[in-house]
């Protein structure tokens, strides 16, 4: 599928109130490192791919300086947190090395990504890997994968029966990664 005929179908689904992958809550990771045991100090977070606003607006609102869109924008460089809740896994591979860079290229010394996404997906061209990751994020250090159980999901996205049988199924399995840049 070309990139044109993706936008449109996102655009469509966030214009008809179609977005099941949007809880309206901040996704649980973005929590547990804004008020977990290793909580970082609010800083300057981007959250790429942001869809409604959910975790940008959590992060503002916990003192964090927030930039919500990473497209052609000049938007400096200095992100000691970014997050990607389900958008990379998306980005057609002949893309996700540019991805990759640009990330790279607006994080601070040190920074954090927080990535969620499926892994194994029915759609050729989707999901993410370990292997990916590091082959992709050079000069990023992957600080843990772990394999997302549907009830873990619920507190990422809308699930939906449909979906909570693929992965029981094994047809379809989610993860969420953190990886720090070096410093």
């Amino acid at each position: 599928m070309n990139v044109p005929v993706r936008r449109l179908m996102w655009w469509l689904g966030y214009r008809l109130g179609f977005a099941p992958w949007d809880t309206g809550r901040p996704i649980p990771m973005v929590v547990e490192a804004v008020e977990g045991p290793d909580r970082m100090t609010p800083g300057r977070a981007l959250d790429l791919g942001c869809g409604t606003g959910r975790n940008a607006i959590y992060l503002a609102r916990q003192g964090w300086d927030d930039v919500t869109r990473l497209d052609e924008l000049s938007i400096g460089r200095g992100f000691e947190l970014l997050v990607d809740s389900g958008c990379y896994h998306a980005v057609p591979t002949d893309r996700r090395d540019a991805y990759a860079t640009g990330v790279t290229a607006v994080a601070a010394p040190g920074a954090r990504l927080l990535m969620f996404g499926v892994g194994r997906a029915p759609v050729p061209g989707a999901g993410v890997t370990e292997e990916e990751l590091r082959r992709r994020f050079t000069g990023w250090r992957l600080v843990s994968a772990i394999p997302m159980s549907a009830d873990e999901l619920r507190g990422y996205m809308r699930t939906g029966r449909r979906f909570e049988a693929a992965m029981a199924r094994r047809r379809v399995d989610v993860w969420r990664y953190r990886l720090e840049l070096a410093t």
